[in-house]
């Protein structure tokens, strides 16, 4: 289905005082749930009121980025912060370590964590570079992806240009994965037990500075991938079609941006001028409402979350029903 385009002025906002909504979990009673920069969550309820919910005893540096809702409505957070590893958060404010290590070291600053509806757990660190930005370079990538079961974590899959979300599809047959600076969507089969068959490129990004972050599925088989630093929504379809829903940049400075990245210049400075943007550099979208046709975008450095409606309705997420 053909889509128009849509302008800044189309949009409208929900949520208030959210800090680095990164990314967004919605849910079929209209509760929404956010990471929070200040070392929890942030619920963005039916009613349109904003709860947040603090972690106590949190490591130095805690830093929610990924986050899975579970059935009871805890959730488990992709820790960014320089200690990395994955944590339970209870409602009560309650954290517990999860994930620390990984076959005997500790995971490096941890990028996102997401469930299937098989109750495994997917994890993804971005780089096993300190700092991270080390490895934001044409041609790089050390990025990887851990599965935790019944039999325990364990690497599935490395060598990733930047491991940003990764997500089960509704056929539970492939795990999609946003690899940021090899500014594509990567897909792997998923065997029986849990291990991952061979990479496929699902859709390359060629606009200058797209650089996929998060994304989600529809009804139709399409991925929806939101860019950070073009601040871009595209609608990325099987056959290989692909549509700019919206865009919030200055072709002018994207244009220096995409001269730095093709010159091994690009760093967190060209990252963050996508959050200085009416859409604060997107990083997370959901669909949601009663129809699933309501889009939510969470973002780097927003305090509420950008919304839209759709034509097609999303495929509902493992967690639509918690």
């Amino acid at each position: 289905m053909p889509m128009q385009r849509l302008e800044l002025s189309d949009l409208d906002y929900v949520g208030d005082g959210l800090d680095r909504p990164e990314c967004v979990m919605t849910t079929r009673s209209g509760d929404m749930f956010t990471p929070n920069k200040q070392g929890g969550i942030s619920i963005v309820r039916a009613d349109g009121r904003t709860e947040h919910i603090l972690a106590r005893n949190a490591p130095e540096g805690f830093l929610p980025n990924g986050i899975a809702l579970l059935p009871d409505r805890s959730v488990l957070i992709a820790n960014l912060g320089p200690s990395g590893g994955v944590y339970h958060l209870a409602m009560d404010g309650t954290l517990t370590p999860k994930l620390l290590e990984i076959e005997g070291r500790q995971l490096e600053p941890t990028n996102f964590v997401g469930i299937d509806r098989k109750s495994r757990i997917w994890v993804t660190v971005s780089t096993k570079q300190i700092p991270r930005e080390q490895s934001m370079r044409k041609g790089f990538g050390d990025g990887y992806i851990i599965m935790i079961d019944g039999k325990g974590p364990r690497v599935v899959a490395e060598n990733i240009g930047f491991t940003n979300e990764a997500i089960v599809d509704p056929t539970g047959h492939w795990l999609y994965v946003a690899e940021t600076i090899a500014r594509r969507t990567s897909r792997f089969p998923i065997r029986a037990d849990g291990t991952l068959g061979e990479k496929e490129v699902f859709a390359e990004y060629r606009e200058p500075s797209t650089f996929p972050d998060g994304f989600t599925f529809d009804s139709e088989g399409a991925v929806w991938i939101v860019s950070v630093v073009s601040n871009r929504v595209i609608r990325a379809m099987p056959d290989g079609r692909q549509h700019i829903l919206i865009e919030d940049a200055d072709p002018a400075l994207l244009a220096e941006i995409e001269d730095d990245f093709q010159n091994d210049r690009y760093g967190r400075p060209q990252l963050d001028t996508g959050g200085k943007r009416q859409l604060a550099n997107l990083s997370g979208i959901s669909f949601g409402g009663p129809d699933l046709k309501t889009v939510y975008l969470g973002s780097l450095f927003g305090s509420r979350l950008a919304t839209f409606r759709s034509p097609v309705a999303g495929a509902a997420p493992v967690h639509w029903d918690f």
